[in-house]
């Protein structure tokens, strides 16, 4: 039986397809997200895209997406930053243009599945994948299965009150942009040295460290992984984290609990893959 998953990580500004086979990427490419175009015009785009890259070589398709879904049907809802994509149905439409199963979640469920089937995850049975990028998404792993909830909507602790806005506000992007720097540029001059930048990332470890301890108060998992573009500061915002946490009541829980950056190359990708190796026969699961 054919081995070949493609993966479709689509946000805001740029579509990646890939082609995954036996754990690896074996071809890949991206183009412009037509973001403010029509649904029909979206949809033409991404088909083309997938054509381009697997042809009809392929056991299935795994999506990821910004935004809201009904996974039983494969229908999009409310997908961040590109308005014409509301009550699409995705799957329907994929699955009679190639014949091929489609699997389709929100991009946290995508990383915290891909952590699981490929990465650090392997290791636990439960897990918590949390995306720290332009905003702050959770996947949640309980007994190696992923809980999505009612239209993929588990997990959404950014939309949670902190302080006087989010925990989104203070634990993603958007904190940084409030202090006028991306993320991007904050971790730069970390990097170079700057005290600014270095007192930036101490501040925010601890609004995060106050983010997970929630997050471990509800679901107690054995590990949170971290994913996004900020991630890869960990170093930066590694000790105030710890130290924000220090203070949570259940030692034992805290004491065996493992927080570390993804180390997973093209998560995305892979984890769109293992949408559909999750519930693939045997014979190519990987």
């Amino acid at each position: 039986m054919n081995n070949k998953i493609v993966g479709v990580d689509i946000g805001a500004t740029k579509t990646r397809i890939g082609i995954v086979q036996d754990t690896k990427i074996i071809k890949e490419a991206d183009f412009p997200t037509s973001s403010t175009a029509s649904k029909q015009q979206i949809l033409d785009e991404l088909t083309t895209g997938i054509e381009e890259i697997a042809g009809s070589d392929f056991y299935g398709i795994g999506i990821g997406v910004p935004g809201l879904i009904d996974e039983e049907n494969g229908i999009l809802f409310d997908l961040l930053n590109i308005p014409s994509l509301k009550e699409v149905h995705l799957k329907d439409h994929l699955e009679r243009h190639f014949n091929k199963p489609v699997r389709i979640t929100n991009d946290a469920n995508v990383f915290a599945v891909g952590e699981k089937m490929f990465g650090e995850g392997k290791l636990y049975k439960n897990l918590v994948g949390v995306t720290l990028g332009t905003g702050f998404g959770c996947g949640i792993i309980v007994h190696h299965k992923l809980y999505s909830g009612a239209f993929s909507s588990a997990g959404e602790f950014g939309n949670i009150s902190y302080l006087d806005k989010t925990i989104e506000d203070y634990c993603s992007g958007k904190f940084f942009l409030q202090h006028g720097l991306t993320g991007t540029e904050a971790f730069e001059k970390a990097r170079n040295g700057e005290e600014n930048a270095l007192a930036l990332f101490k501040e925010y470890g601890s609004h995060l460290g106050n983010a997970l301890k929630l997050i471990l108060n509800i679901l107690s998992p054995q590990a949170i992984l971290l994913g996004g573009s900020i991630s890869e500061a960990f170093p930066f915002f590694e000790a105030s984290l710890k130290k924000a946490m220090e203070d949570f009541p259940f030692k034992k829980v805290k004491d065996q609990l493992v927080i570390k950056p993804s180390n997973t190359p093209n998560i995305a990708l892979l984890g769109a893959a293992a949408l559909i190796l999750a519930e693939a026969p045997e014979s190519i699961s990987y």
